[in-house]
Protein backbone atom coordinates (compact mmCIF):
# COMPACT_ATOMS: atom_id res chain seq x y z
CA UNK A 1 0.00 0.00 0.00
CA UNK A 2 1.28 3.60 -0.65
CA UNK A 3 3.29 5.19 1.97
CA UNK A 4 1.13 8.57 0.98
CA UNK A 5 -2.07 6.62 1.36
CA UNK A 6 -4.05 8.29 4.96
CA UNK A 7 -5.48 4.77 5.33
CA UNK A 8 -2.40 2.67 4.87
CA UNK A 9 -2.68 1.26 8.57
CA UNK A 10 -6.41 1.05 8.75
CA UNK A 11 -7.31 0.09 5.14
CA UNK A 12 -10.87 -0.40 6.27
CA UNK A 13 -11.68 2.96 7.25
CA UNK A 14 -11.76 3.79 3.77
CA UNK A 15 -14.96 5.02 3.00
CA UNK A 16 -16.26 5.54 6.64
CA UNK A 17 -14.82 8.99 6.97
CA UNK A 18 -16.54 11.73 5.34
CA UNK A 19 -13.75 13.74 3.02
CA UNK A 20 -13.04 16.82 4.14
CA UNK A 21 -14.19 18.40 0.88
CA UNK A 22 -17.95 17.27 1.52
CA UNK A 23 -17.79 17.82 4.86
CA UNK A 24 -21.08 20.27 6.68
CA UNK A 25 -18.47 21.62 8.78
CA UNK A 26 -15.77 22.68 6.37
CA UNK A 27 -15.61 26.20 5.53
CA UNK A 28 -18.52 26.92 8.26
CA UNK A 29 -18.34 30.54 9.48
CA UNK A 30 -19.70 32.02 12.66
CA UNK A 31 -21.95 34.01 10.01
CA UNK A 32 -23.25 30.85 8.07
CA UNK A 33 -23.91 29.07 11.69
CA UNK A 34 -26.17 32.59 12.44
CA UNK A 35 -27.91 32.36 9.34
CA UNK A 36 -28.98 28.72 9.78
CA UNK A 37 -29.95 29.25 13.18
CA UNK A 38 -32.65 32.00 11.76
CA UNK A 39 -33.73 30.40 8.81
CA UNK A 40 -34.96 27.65 11.06
CA UNK A 41 -36.33 30.54 13.80
CA UNK A 42 -33.69 29.32 16.40
CA UNK A 43 -33.11 32.61 18.98
CA UNK A 44 -29.46 33.63 18.53
CA UNK A 45 -28.43 33.41 22.57
CA UNK A 46 -25.35 31.12 22.14
CA UNK A 47 -22.24 33.29 23.05
CA UNK A 48 -20.07 32.62 19.81
CA UNK A 49 -16.71 33.66 20.44
CA UNK A 50 -14.80 36.32 17.92
CA UNK A 51 -13.15 35.92 15.52
CA UNK A 52 -10.18 37.87 16.81
CA UNK A 53 -10.92 35.56 20.30
CA UNK A 54 -10.90 32.65 18.54
CA UNK A 55 -7.51 32.58 17.01
CA UNK A 56 -5.96 33.74 19.51
CA UNK A 57 -6.95 30.48 21.24
CA UNK A 58 -5.61 28.93 18.73
CA UNK A 59 -2.18 30.54 18.65
CA UNK A 60 -1.82 29.70 21.96
CA UNK A 61 -2.62 26.41 22.08
CA UNK A 62 -0.24 25.54 19.03
CA UNK A 63 2.46 28.14 20.35
CA UNK A 64 5.26 25.55 21.28
CA UNK A 65 4.34 23.13 18.49
CA UNK A 66 6.45 22.18 15.74
CA UNK A 67 6.44 19.89 12.94
CA UNK A 68 3.44 17.36 11.70
CA UNK A 69 0.32 17.54 14.07
CA UNK A 70 -1.88 15.05 15.97
CA UNK A 71 -5.49 15.66 16.28
CA UNK A 72 -7.17 13.15 18.48
CA UNK A 73 -10.89 12.44 17.51
CA UNK A 74 -13.36 10.85 20.24
CA UNK A 75 -16.38 11.59 18.84
CA UNK A 76 -17.78 13.11 15.70
CA UNK A 77 -14.52 13.89 14.68
CA UNK A 78 -13.93 10.51 14.04
CA UNK A 79 -15.79 10.52 11.09
CA UNK A 80 -16.79 13.56 10.04
CA UNK A 81 -13.36 15.39 10.53
CA UNK A 82 -13.64 18.09 7.95
CA UNK A 83 -9.33 17.87 7.87
CA UNK A 84 -7.28 17.26 5.02
CA UNK A 85 -5.01 14.57 6.92
CA UNK A 86 -1.96 12.67 5.67
CA UNK A 87 -2.38 9.35 8.03
CA UNK A 88 -5.24 8.31 10.38
CA UNK A 89 -4.67 5.68 13.40
CA UNK A 90 -6.55 4.17 16.09
CA UNK A 91 -5.22 6.23 19.39
CA UNK A 92 -5.68 5.77 22.85
CA UNK A 93 -5.43 8.81 25.28
CA UNK A 94 -4.56 7.41 28.45
CA UNK A 95 -6.61 8.91 31.99
CA UNK A 96 -9.28 10.15 29.77
CA UNK A 97 -12.45 9.38 28.97
CA UNK A 98 -15.55 10.05 26.57
CA UNK A 99 -18.20 11.78 28.46
CA UNK A 100 -21.71 12.60 27.54
CA UNK A 101 -22.01 16.06 29.63
CA UNK A 102 -22.22 18.78 27.73
CA UNK A 103 -25.95 20.08 27.76
CA UNK A 104 -27.03 21.91 24.70
CA UNK A 105 -29.29 24.58 25.60
CA UNK A 106 -28.80 27.19 22.72
CA UNK A 107 -30.13 25.67 19.46
CA UNK A 108 -27.40 22.61 17.94
CA UNK A 109 -28.97 20.12 19.37
CA UNK A 110 -31.18 21.42 22.14
CA UNK A 111 -33.42 23.94 23.35
CA UNK A 112 -33.74 25.69 26.92
CA UNK A 113 -36.73 23.91 26.77
CA UNK A 114 -35.51 20.58 25.76
CA UNK A 115 -32.37 20.28 26.16
CA UNK A 116 -29.01 18.20 24.25
CA UNK A 117 -26.26 16.12 25.08
CA UNK A 118 -23.39 16.06 23.25
CA UNK A 119 -19.56 14.20 23.72
CA UNK A 120 -16.44 15.92 25.78
CA UNK A 121 -13.36 14.50 26.67
CA UNK A 122 -13.13 14.53 30.39
CA UNK A 123 -10.99 12.22 33.16
CA UNK A 124 -11.67 8.92 33.24
CA UNK A 125 -9.56 5.16 32.65
CA UNK A 126 -8.25 5.96 29.38
CA UNK A 127 -10.53 6.75 26.08
CA UNK A 128 -9.81 4.71 22.23
CA UNK A 129 -10.72 7.11 19.54
CA UNK A 130 -8.43 8.19 16.36
CA UNK A 131 -5.78 10.15 15.74
CA UNK A 132 -5.25 12.21 12.56
CA UNK A 133 -1.61 13.24 11.33
CA UNK A 134 -2.06 16.96 9.89
CA UNK A 135 1.23 17.88 7.78
CA UNK A 136 3.23 20.55 9.30
CA UNK A 137 2.55 22.66 5.99
CA UNK A 138 -1.35 22.47 6.83
CA UNK A 139 -1.58 23.13 10.04
CA UNK A 140 -2.54 26.60 9.96
CA UNK A 141 -5.29 26.23 7.34
CA UNK A 142 -6.33 22.97 9.02
CA UNK A 143 -6.30 24.24 12.36
CA UNK A 144 -8.31 27.26 11.58
CA UNK A 145 -11.09 24.94 10.38
CA UNK A 146 -10.75 22.83 13.18
CA UNK A 147 -11.13 26.00 15.87
CA UNK A 148 -14.01 27.03 13.61
CA UNK A 149 -15.87 24.08 14.23
CA UNK A 150 -14.85 23.21 18.36
CA UNK A 151 -14.57 26.58 19.58
CA UNK A 152 -17.02 28.48 18.10
CA UNK A 153 -17.89 29.51 21.47
CA UNK A 154 -16.93 28.11 24.94
CA UNK A 155 -17.44 24.84 26.07
CA UNK A 156 -13.93 23.56 25.13
CA UNK A 157 -10.44 23.54 26.32
CA UNK A 158 -7.93 23.19 23.18
CA UNK A 159 -5.22 20.85 24.81
CA UNK A 160 -2.05 18.67 23.90
CA UNK A 161 -2.52 15.58 25.50
CA UNK A 162 -0.59 12.35 25.30
CA UNK A 163 -1.95 9.53 22.79
CA UNK A 164 -0.96 5.95 22.25
CA UNK A 165 -0.66 5.11 18.97
CA UNK A 166 0.79 1.64 17.63
CA UNK A 167 2.84 0.65 20.78
CA UNK A 168 4.36 4.15 20.28
CA UNK A 169 3.67 8.08 22.63
CA UNK A 170 2.58 10.60 20.96
CA UNK A 171 1.44 14.17 21.74
CA UNK A 172 -1.89 14.96 20.26
CA UNK A 173 -4.16 18.52 19.85
CA UNK A 174 -7.90 17.52 21.54
CA UNK A 175 -10.65 19.40 23.09
CA UNK A 176 -11.49 18.59 26.50
CA UNK A 177 -14.16 19.54 28.80
CA UNK A 178 -14.29 23.19 30.15
CA UNK A 179 -15.84 22.70 33.29
CA UNK A 180 -16.09 26.64 34.15
CA UNK A 181 -18.42 26.31 31.43
CA UNK A 182 -21.95 26.66 32.49
CA UNK A 183 -22.87 24.05 29.99
CA UNK A 184 -20.37 21.35 31.06
CA UNK A 185 -22.01 19.04 33.29
CA UNK A 186 -19.71 16.65 34.77
CA UNK A 187 -21.99 15.92 37.88
CA UNK A 188 -24.78 15.53 35.17
CA UNK A 189 -27.09 12.77 36.89
CA UNK A 190 -28.04 9.51 34.43
CA UNK A 191 -31.76 10.68 34.20
CA UNK A 192 -31.20 13.61 32.88
CA UNK A 193 -28.24 12.53 29.77
CA UNK A 194 -30.92 9.36 29.13
CA UNK A 195 -34.07 12.37 28.97
CA UNK A 196 -31.81 14.80 26.98
CA UNK A 197 -30.71 12.38 23.82
CA UNK A 198 -34.18 11.22 23.80
CA UNK A 199 -35.70 14.60 23.18
CA UNK A 200 -32.69 17.65 22.47
CA UNK A 201 -33.02 18.44 19.08
CA UNK A 202 -32.15 22.16 16.76
CA UNK A 203 -30.42 23.27 13.61
CA UNK A 204 -27.38 20.35 13.69
CA UNK A 205 -30.06 17.75 14.02
CA UNK A 206 -31.49 15.22 17.44
CA UNK A 207 -29.14 14.58 20.37
CA UNK A 208 -30.22 10.91 19.49
CA UNK A 209 -28.56 10.92 16.16
CA UNK A 210 -25.81 12.07 17.58
CA UNK A 211 -25.63 9.18 20.09
CA UNK A 212 -26.90 6.58 17.37
CA UNK A 213 -23.69 7.91 15.21
CA UNK A 214 -21.22 7.88 17.40
CA UNK A 215 -22.69 4.20 18.63
CA UNK A 216 -22.91 3.17 15.64
CA UNK A 217 -19.36 4.25 14.12
CA UNK A 218 -17.38 3.61 17.08
CA UNK A 219 -18.46 -0.09 16.60
CA UNK A 220 -17.43 0.31 12.72
CA UNK A 221 -13.82 1.24 14.11
CA UNK A 222 -13.80 -1.55 16.26
CA UNK A 223 -13.89 0.62 19.33
CA UNK A 224 -15.57 -0.32 22.40
CA UNK A 225 -17.74 1.53 24.90
CA UNK A 226 -19.57 0.22 27.10
CA UNK A 227 -21.09 2.98 28.78
CA UNK A 228 -22.30 4.62 25.56
CA UNK A 229 -23.67 1.67 24.44
CA UNK A 230 -25.23 1.11 27.44
CA UNK A 231 -26.39 4.98 27.34
CA UNK A 232 -28.03 4.43 23.83
CA UNK A 233 -30.02 1.39 25.07
CA UNK A 234 -30.98 3.54 28.05
CA UNK A 235 -32.61 6.43 25.64
CA UNK A 236 -34.12 3.66 23.37
CA UNK A 237 -36.25 1.94 26.43
CA UNK A 238 -36.77 5.54 27.75
CA UNK A 239 -38.27 6.16 24.28
CA UNK A 240 -40.30 3.38 24.63
CA UNK A 241 -42.16 4.29 27.77
CA UNK A 242 -45.63 6.42 27.64
CA UNK A 243 -45.44 9.83 28.18
CA UNK A 244 -47.10 9.20 31.47
CA UNK A 245 -44.19 6.96 32.22
CA UNK A 246 -42.00 9.50 32.07
CA UNK A 247 -43.55 10.86 35.17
Amino acid sequence: MPEDDPFRHHPGLRGKITPFRDSFFRDKTVDDIKALMTAKGIPILFPFHSDDTREGLRRAALKDHDGDLWVFAYGSLIWDPALDFAELRRARAPGHARRFILVDTYGGRGTEEAPGLMAALDEGAGCDGVAFRIEATKIETETRQLFQRELIGPGYLARFVDVEIGGDTARALTFLADHDDPLMRPDITRADQVRFAATGTGFLGSSLDYLENTVAHLAEFGIDDPDITALLSEVRAYMARTPEDHG
